[in-house]
């Protein structure tokens, strides 16, 4: 994909979006723009399904509305909230030291630099920038699985490692773009952009994209 068709790509993705009904969706409309769900969200759904999160979140929400709730919840009662997310014991525990840490060092306010949501114990770049996006709407790029995948399969990029594909999207990916992209791409890479046999022959931008070309002499030679 060339640096100057990205725009129209964009333009694509969001015009497609709504279509999609893509799980992370419903994740996002638990989040409602709080830095706080936010977090929340992003740290239960490490190896869970968005589908799964966003039913689990809803039900954490209506008893834990804020740091403070979350830090006086009792440990046995927020993993049956947490339950079915993988590891929901675990994080139960990470969750009550996380609200202990903002409760005592942020007078219960989640942060918003980026250098102060790294201190937070577990928070790396990916949820520190999704924090950022879309709880404080500052401009930052979140690099999942799915920015990673499809900006190097469309060899917009070259990295390999989240960190190396952040630091090249800054310097390509205009600024107005930085919050949203995220959003965009998950979506995409989970109706259409897969990891396994993506939908190349549905896809609204392959015509800017190289993959399916490189898969075809691949298949071919």
């Amino acid at each position: 994909m060339r640096e100057e068709d990205l725009q129209k790509v964009i333009s694509i993705l969001k015009k497609e979006f709504p279509r999609w009904n893509a799980p992370v969706v419903s994740l996002i409309a638990q989040k409602t723009g709080d830095p706080f769900r936010v977090l929340v969200c992003a740290l239960v759904s490490t190896r869970t399904k968005d589908e799964i999160t966003a039913v689990v979140c809803k039900k954490l929400f209506e008893k834990v509305k804020s740091v403070e709730d979350l830090y006086l919840i009792d440990k046995d009662e927020l993993s049956k909230l947490l339950y079915p997310v993988g590891f929901y014991k675990n994080k139960a525990l990470f969750l009550k030291e996380i609200a202990k840490e903002l409760k005592e060092k942020y007078n219960s306010r989640v942060p918003d630099k980026l250098e102060e949501l790294l201190r937070l114990k577990g928070v790396g770049r990916k949820v520190a920038n999704l924090v950022l996006a879309e709880g404080y709407g500052i401009p930052a790029i979140c690099v999942d699985t799915h920015v990673h995948r499809i900006t190097n399969r469309w060899c917009l990029v070259k990295a390999r490692k989240p960190e190396e594909t952040e630091h090249q999207l800054t310097k390509i990916l205009p600024e107005k773009y930085w919050i949203e992209f995220n959003k965009l791409l998950v979506a995409f890479g989970q109706t259409i952009c897969k990891p396994v046999k993506p939908l190349c022959h549905i896809c609204p931008i392959r015509e800017y994209c190289e993959y399916p070309t490189t898969k075809m002499q691949t298949e071919a030679s």
